[in-house]
């Protein structure tokens, strides 16, 4: 008896290590469409690549999509309010990291360089991956991808998959959040479709009460601001760990289709819609002035919509110049507006934009016995419209007011041709990878006789070309080793916020167009290492160097030769963006899994980086730089049941690394910096049937006061969630 125990025990480990075998093997093997555009394996690409799979996606049942790049443990993500949350990857954030949607870029003309939150517009619920490609990426992808690409891939349309769909239902305590989404599609022999819609409704978020004893009120809202009887009033928030002002909502459809012509030609189409309510700038919100009165009675962002309709053309061949063939054409249009006042003050300002931009995307791959070339041509072009008006609260008079961008024209045109070569030198071995692009973009800004404020010029305009190239090698000594090194340049062409923006800070700081702006240029050196040992481990590590040329920086400026001038009513100091620098980022990073018996696995992420500026006079901090961060995780899993108890860590910021009155915020920090903060977090998923899984979290378990590096708002407190999911 004892011996047939023993041998059923044996068999059991043996099909568990077989079977984390084979899950570690199809990892490795996954295949990578960001990388170049077809999809090649996982383990050919020769940058550092995190995929994130429609199972990871289901697990990690992340509130955003924001939050679902803060949870693989290496991107960091900066939040000024409720419906924020801005991308940093290795030091660059906003214009300088790019995203796209299912092979359409989403960064446009008036991205700006502070903080973004419009990765918020991706429906997360309906995503089949993302992958996450680091590093500087312009040789494939143009101008700003300095950081990497974030590219979200939503479900596709599948044929001869009769009906099929699913549903999911979340609430969250700490936040309020009550989300539903319902997905369906039906698949014909040569047409299929999907349709999706979600609905997100936030409320106010509830921060954590545990704080540091350095800093006992950190992040309190002790009041917030209501207008009575036509009055601004402070009400005593009876709540400090709430923070009012951060309450939203979103929505967000999908339509999608596929034909397949025949066995080589696939038309797909492609039409997303997402808006919000007003979302409330938080952090703007909780500023006082020297004698503690708020300086804003109201703050926020109106409802913010992203259209995008796009057309691919898909087609398998063999002539002598292509093998594959695909062109994409998009459209896209999106409102986006900032309304703000004053306390005691009647006028509402409200500063209005209006994006649309048409792009086509022509992409070809040819095999040539060792080589693999991937070529193509894009335009992408923008056209903005700006407009603004004050409006009296009390009279709902309205009457002109500076627009943020020029009140004429506004328009951006770039093109751009690449090609791409991976060369095997040893067979499965050795690969070398180079490729080259060419951008060319014509940019064009006009101001009318109605300019709010008047400028020395009618117009701004630029025309600018960049040039980007990468070279690496890729070493595949054995199946369980991977060695790379790269060298690679990225350039981010200044575009229409750069060049034209009139900003007004409520500290007396004004932005004036500069229309002698050039490129900003980055060159990266990197090194990485993954490594798989007994098919059961697997560990991953790197180190790069950046270094930035010619970098864009907003610094003081003179007027009509006066370095302030009187604007909005206040006297303020005036700044334009200039190309005045050089800078360096150097970072390392690391991760490491481990599959154990039974169904149990750790895992882990480490990232660390390290940036200056170079002046005559010595280094100074170089701004977006994150302390160091990363995630720790130990997961169990089988047939029904799911869990995971991970923790997430930040090291300190110190305000000596801080690059002060710029875009680290450390206004919204301790005179110390940012301290240091981990999360315990707790997650479990139960398949209750065929029909129905429930998922269960508890997150922040130690109800931990923090925030991110660079936020104005608090991350939620103790978090308690309920999912549940359905699929037929």
């Amino acid at each position: 008896m004892k011996k047939i125990f023993l041998g059923v025990l044996l068999m059991a480990v043996v099909n568990i290590v077989s079977a984390q075998q084979d899950t570690l093997r199809k990892t490795i093997d996954e295949v990578v469409v960001t990388a170049n555009k077809f999809g090649m394996l996982r383990r050919q690409v020769v940058q550092r690549i995190d995929i994130v799979t429609k199972r990871d996606l289901q697990w990690m049942n992340s509130m955003n999509a924001a939050d679902l790049l803060s949870n693989t443990g290496n991107v960091l993500v900066q939040k000024s309010q409720g419906g924020g949350g801005s991308p940093i990857i290795r030091g660059f954030e906003s214009n300088k990291v790019l995203l796209m949607v299912d092979g359409v870029r989403l960064n446009n003309a008036i991205f700006r360089g502070g903080h973004l939150q419009n990765v918020l517009r991706i429906d997360n619920a309906i995503l089949e991956k993302v992958e996450i490609l680091y590093g500087p990426s312009s040789a494939m992808y143009g101008s700003d991808a300095l950081g990497g690409v974030m590219h979200f891939i939503t479900k596709k349309p599948v044929l001869n998959d009769k009906f099929t769909g699913s549903a999911m239902l979340r609430y969250s305590t700490a936040t309020q959040e009550k989300t539903g989404h319902v997905d369906v599609g039906f698949g014909g022999k040569r047409l299929a479709s999907l349709f999706s819609l979600s609905f997100s409704d936030f409320g106010d978020i509830m921060q954590g009460s545990n704080r540091k004893s350095a800093y006992p009120t950190f992040g309190e809202r002790p009041f917030y601001v209501e207008r009575i009887d036509g009055k601004d009033s402070i009400i005593a928030n009876p709540n400090k760990n709430k923070q009012v002002g951060t309450a939203y909502r979103q929505f967000d459809f999908i339509d999608k289709y596929i034909f397949q012509q025949n066995s080589r030609t696939t038309h797909s189409l492609n039409f997303q819609y997402s808006t919000t309510g007003n979302v409330t700038r938080y952090d703007r919100l909780t500023e006082t002035d020297s004698k503690g009165m708020p300086k804003s009675s109201e703050w926020y962002y109106g409802p913010e919509t992203r259209q995008l309709a796009s057309y691919r053309f898909d087609r398998k061949m063999s002539t002598a110049f292509m093998d594959k063939f695909s062109l994409t054409l998009a459209y896209q249009n999106n409102k986006e507006s900032r309304n703000s006042r004053k306390f005691g003050s009647s006028k509402l300002k409200s500063q209005n934009e209006q994006i649309s931009i048409y792009s086509f995307d022509m992409d070809g791959y040819k095999k040539l016995n060792r080589q693999e070339i991937n070529y193509g041509a894009e335009a992408y072009f923008n056209d903005v419209t700006s407009t603004a008006f004050f409006t009296d609260v009390n009279s709902l008079v309205e009457t002109p007011a500076d627009t943020r961008y020029p009140d004429g024209s506004n328009t951006m045109n770039t093109f751009a041709v690449y090609v791409q070569d991976k060369i095997s030198l040893i067979a499965d071995k050795l690969f070398f990878n180079a490729g080259v692009r060419y951008n060319y973009s014509v940019l064009k800004s006009t101001f009318s006789s109605a300019t709010f404020f008047a400028f020395p010029f009618d117009a701004v305009e630029q025309k600018s070309g960049a040039f980007s190239g990468t070279a690496g090698l890729l070493y595949l000594p054995s199946e369980a080793t991977k060695v790379t090194l790269i060298a690679s340049s990225g350039f981010r062409t200044p575009n229409i916020d750069d060049l034209t923006k009139v900003f007004e800070s409520l500290a007396g700081k004004l932005i004036i167009p500069n229309p002698n702006l050039e490129p900003e240029y980055t060159t990266n050196f990197e090194l990485g290492l993954v490594q798989t040992i007994a098919g059961k481990a697997k560990i991953e590590a790197g180190g790069y160097y950046t270094l930035i040329d010619n970098a864009i920086v907003t610094d003081v400026d003179q007027y009509n030769g006066q370095d302030s001038v009187m604007y909005g009513g206040v006297m303020s100091k005036v700044y334009s963006s200039q190309n005045k620098r050089q800078a360096y980022i150097a970072g390392a990073y690391g991760s490491a899994g481990i599959d154990l018996a039974f169904g149990f696995s750790i895992s882990g992420t480490i990232n660390y980086t390290y940036g200056r500026i170079r002046e005559e006079s010595g280094d100074i901090p170089l701004d977006h730089i994150p302390p160091v961060f990363g995630k720790a995780a130990l997961q169990y899993h089988n047939n029904k049941l799911q869990g995971e108890l991970s923790f997430l860590f930040n090291g300190k910021k110190d305000i000596s690394d801080y690059l002060l009155n710029a875009e680290d915020n450390e206004i919204y920090a301790t005179p110390d910096g940012m301290p240091a903060w981990n999360t315990l977090n707790l997650r479990l998923a139960y398949q209750v049937s065929q029909y129905l899984n429930v998922q269960l979290a508890c997150e922040n378990i130690f109800d931990t006061n923090y925030r991110v590096f660079a936020s104005g708002v608090s991350s939620p407190g103790r978090n308690f969630r309920i999912t549940l999911r359905t699929a037929f």
